[in-house]
């Protein structure tokens, strides 16, 4: 079975394994385990950034950068199919009184236009105030698509004289920065906050960390604590991230190209992905997500009119070729 339901299904190597398995250890809720700490200090400095905090889940290092920016009763701005919109069970709003509204992109682009029409500065107690803005880079569920740094500064350009903070969802910031070969700092100079996934395209088995200065990490390492996050020796998990880094960032150009093949065998355009996810419009998704899986090939439905594959670390050139033929015959 050829699995591309999600970058997330990969296991640890071999190698990642041993790493794990003689990392020095500590009690990272009072601050001392070692190797977290040093994973944190390495992530924060790829970015440009003055600290990290390590956190189990993506969704949970969202809700604290977001929750740092945005106070109860203020608004975040996002597009419509933004992974903290669509995909996080609606945890900023019930655990943060946060609202959002959101603009429309069908590639999950940075819309300017609709930003600043959309902002609402402090117009008194009936209005509520914009806060942040949430960009998503690479877009999950528009299909992988990277959003180019141009669109992004210009965001920050935007944002600076209004006051308007920027969050950046990069959880999948690793693809774009191999597929576009914009520095990680870049992306980091756009950003208040971000947060980045260990557990996805670098093959970690757990893990992502918030980004930004030491005291907005401060008090989500407060926030972590209260939301059930603290975490003791972290530093297993912490060495399986630092062994992606050192071995796993570069080799994403793979899961880019493997891409390309699976696009191309289901009729799209191979330029029109950017990286390791193809999101194929589908009329009988559900019948097709059943059909490939009888075949030997695991997808997933991302709504009534589309599926997604999704290539990654644990899918080698021979699996991306087989279920490019399957697929094809489908």
């Amino acid at each position: 079975m050829i699995d591309l339901r999600s970058d997330t299904l990969t296991t640890p190597t071999d190698s990642m394994r041993a790493a794990m398995a003689k990392a020095e250890v500590g009690d990272d809720v009072y601050g001392e385990d070692p190797t977290t700490r040093v994973l944190e200090e390495r992530v924060a400095g790829l970015f440009g950034h003055e600290a990290a905090l390590f956190t189990p889940t993506g969704s949970l290092a969202n809700v604290l950068a977001v929750r740092s920016l945005v106070s109860v009763g203020q608004e975040v701005l996002c597009e419509a199919s933004a992974h903290i919109a669509r995909a996080e069970l609606g945890a900023h709003g019930a655990i943060t009184g946060l609202t959002m509204r959101t603009w429309t992109h069908h590639r999950g682009q940075v819309d300017l236009g609709a930003i600043d029409a959309m902002f609402a500065p402090d117009m008194g107690p009936f209005f509520v105030p914009t806060a942040a803005v949430s960009v998503e880079n690479t877009h999950n569920f528009a299909g992988g698509a990277v959003l180019p740094l141009a669109d992004l500064q210009a965001l920050r350009a935007w944002a600076t004289p209004t006051g308007t903070k920027i969050h950046l969802d990069g959880a999948r910031i690793w693809n774009a920065h191999v597929a576009t070969g914009t520095p990680l700092s870049a992306y980091g100079d756009i950003a208040d906050v971000l947060a980045v996934c260990l557990s996805k395209g670098l093959g970690a088995p757990v893990g992502s960390l918030m980004v930004g200065s030491r005291d907005a990490i401060a008090e989500a390492r407060i926030w972590r604590k209260r939301l059930g996050g603290g975490m003791r020796q972290t530093g297993i998990l912490a060495a399986a991230g630092l062994h992606a880094l050192d071995h796993h960032v570069e080799r994403l150009a793979d899961d880019h190209a493997h891409a390309k093949l699976l696009a191309e065998a289901c009729g799209l355009d191979p330029a029109t992905v950017d990286t390791n996810i193809v999101v194929v419009p589908r009329t009988d998704a559900g019948d097709f997500v059943a059909a490939a899986g009888e075949a030997g090939v695991r997808i997933s439905a991302v709504g009534p009119r589309a599926v997604r594959l999704v290539t990654h670390l644990d899918v080698s050139r021979e699996d991306a070729e087989q279920a490019a033929s399957i697929l094809a015959k489908i």
